[in-house]
């Protein structure tokens, strides 16, 4: 059946949509941009802050395009007086209630209600209110909320309980006193928050952002005492480039390395290099489980966001999840036992840095489950792709002119099955290149799993393999994974290995990315670009199967023994734990 279309007039162009657009996005269309603030397309379309509003010729009021849908024959005006005039009255009551310390705010270059007072012309703030004081939260370990930035858009509380499902902040008391909070205004630290950081990269504002690790880095490598050891994760390096202004999904690796040797990290190393190990671990872990009756589906465990969730809200179900450490954790461990004992350094003096999309990783390297047998945290410190970005530029580092650089080779040599980490599906993807490869013999598997690709939110196939047909799923988002979770509880899902990523699109989409207004997130796929992006590096690189990688096949050989073995498994491998669930009625 054709789609029904509609005709209209924006400004007196005559323009034709789909039936159900809304006015927002059928002007967009013809080339006219209205400014919006509390709407993210999917999310949060509510119509409440009123600054995207058009005159609609026989509307007895102002609407808000952001929820107001296209009718045929109707006549739409953008930019009236009474448009303007409105969106600026409206804009300076929101500022009035903002502390606006736009100098020294985290989110003084990529601030939506910045770029709103410059396009609507808001030269002055009548109602301003210049003593509002700070009101910091910050005891999670990965997030800082100061709600007098915050402007009640709402964003945070719709990605936090439709998107991830999880709802630990809401809308607190009434009139002027509202806020946005926990229960009770609980701290952050006392719920069931997963740390994925998907409220901040929803913000508009300076009110939530990433704790900034960056002092406890630069401090450490000022230290002569002690060696810096740094790694990116897959994902980096197609949106490092955000933060100098560079497209959406440029592969900016080489030039990534260059600027963390230019910051003074001693060795660059690459978490893609972690990633194949957990190829190989978690591979492994599937084949026994399959051939000696371990608990099927066998869940991946690389997002510590996934994992706190499921501590928190389906303790019955850790037994199904792999016991392998996510890939920062045993690049943590690699660096502090193998490339420790080959440079002849003592760990104690090794400090680790990883860079990663994600704020959940901040949590994670300081749970005590991941300490090594030699008594070592495997990582010191996580910090975001953001807060790379930040350090390029307060370095004074010319970053689109920097030459590229090669990671480090005793732990920097990676295959494209780990360049694809960073994607949903990409996890699955590299599993069953070396699973198939080993079931069905060299050069008999295939080397990509389309089935397992792009942003769905969840993702089936099925493989017949020698003897079994393996039944696979591929989930991101908290919300999509819940469903994939109930229905295996229920039986009516069946599955053998499922990959499970706490964050929309997998890590290219984590809440530690660089920044983009609601106009970019709204319009432009960003996962879709990003991911685009990991998929063309895997197909122009030399080893695609982890399996493959030398450096892997080198440290089995000489330091780890088998894949799965006693010392792989000390190393390698984590135990995760039921964690108390915050209930209302406690």
């Amino acid at each position: 059946m054709d789609e029904k279309m509609v005709s209209l007039h924006i400004n007196d162009i005559p323009v034709t949509v789909p039936a159900g657009t809304t006015v927002l996005e059928a002007a967009r269309s013809a080339g006219f941009n209205i400014p919006s603030l509390c709407f993210l397309k999917g999310i949060n379309e509510i119509g409440a802050c009123r600054i995207c509003v058009v005159e609609v010729k026989g509307a007895r009021s102002l609407v808000a395009s952001c929820v107001y849908p296209v009718s045929e024959g109707m006549e739409v005006y953008t930019n009236t007086e009474k448009v303007r005039k409105s969106r600026q009255l409206t804009l300076e009551l929101i500022l009035s209630n903002h502390r606006m310390d736009c100098l020294t705010c985290a989110r003084n270059a990529h601030c939506e209600l910045r770029q709103l007072a410059s396009d609507l012309n808001i030269d002055a703030v009548r109602y301003a209110n210049d003593d509002m004081p700070p009101q910091i939260e910050d005891s999670a370990l990965h997030l800082v909320r100061d709600n007098s930035k915050c402007v009640l858009c709402r964003r945070c509380v719709a990605v936090c309980r439709k998107t991830q499902e999880v709802g630990v902040i809401g809308p607190n008391d009434r009139g002027f006193a509202t806020h946005i909070g926990c229960a009770f205004d609980r701290d952050l630290a006392e719920v069931d928050c997963v740390s994925c950081g998907q409220c901040i990269v929803a913000c508009p504002t300076g009110a939530l952002q990433e704790r900034d690790d960056t002092a406890k880095v630069l401090a450490a490598i000022s230290d002569p005492k002690k060696h810096v050891v740094v790694g990116p994760a897959p994902s980096v390096r197609v949106t490092l480039g955000e933060c100098f202004g560079m497209p959406v999904g440029s592969n900016v690796e080489g030039q990534m390395v260059s600027a963390l040797r230019r910051l003074g990290f001693d060795k660059v190393f690459d978490v893609d290099t972690a990633a194949d190990f957990t190829i190989m671990e978690e591979g492994t872990e599937f084949l026994h489980r399959v051939q000696n009756g371990g608990e099927l589906p066998l869940i991946t465990s690389c997002s510590p966001g996934w994992i706190r969730y499921m501590e928190q809200h389906a303790p019955d179900m850790l037994p199904n999840v792999s016991t392998c450490r996510s890939p920062q954790q045993m690049f943590g461990s690699l660096v502090k036992t193998y490339y420790a004992e080959k440079a002849g350094i003592d760990p104690e003096d090794i400090f680790v840095v990883s860079i990663m999309p994600c704020t959940a990783k901040k949590y994670e390297v300081q749970r005590e489950e991941q300490r090594l047998p030699n008594g070592c945290m495997p990582v010191d410190v996580s910090l975001t792709t953001r807060e790379l970005g930040r350090m390029i530029t307060q370095a004074g580092l010319l970053f689109d002119h920097l030459p590229d650089g090669q990671f480090d080779e005793l732990l920097g040599v990676s295959t494209g099955a780990a360049t694809i980490f960073g994607a949903s599906g990409g996890v699955m993807e590299a599993a069953l290149r070396t699973v198939v490869e080993q079931l069905t013999g060299k050069g008999a598997a295939p080397l990509e799993y389309h089935e397992v690709r792009g942003m769905e939110g969840v993702k089936e196939a099925s493989y017949e393999l020698p003897g079994r047909t393996v039944r696979v799923c591929a989930a991101s988002g908290l919300h999509n994974a819940k469903r994939v979770l109930d229905g295996v509880r229920s039986g009516k899902l069946h599955f053998d290995f499922i990959e499970i990523m706490a964050c929309p699109g997998g890590c290219v989409n984590g809440g530690g990315q660089p920044i983009q207004h609601a106009d970019v997130r709204n319009f432009v796929d960003l996962k879709a670009l990003r991911a685009a992006a990991l998929y063309k590096q895997d197909e122009e690189m030399p080893y695609r199967r982890s399996h493959e990688n030398p450096i892997v096949q080198t440290v089995y050989k000489e330091y780890l023994g088998e894949p799965g073995g006693h010392k792989a498994h000390d190393l390698l491998h984590c135990t995760y734990i039921k964690q108390q669930k915050y209930r209302t009625d406690d």
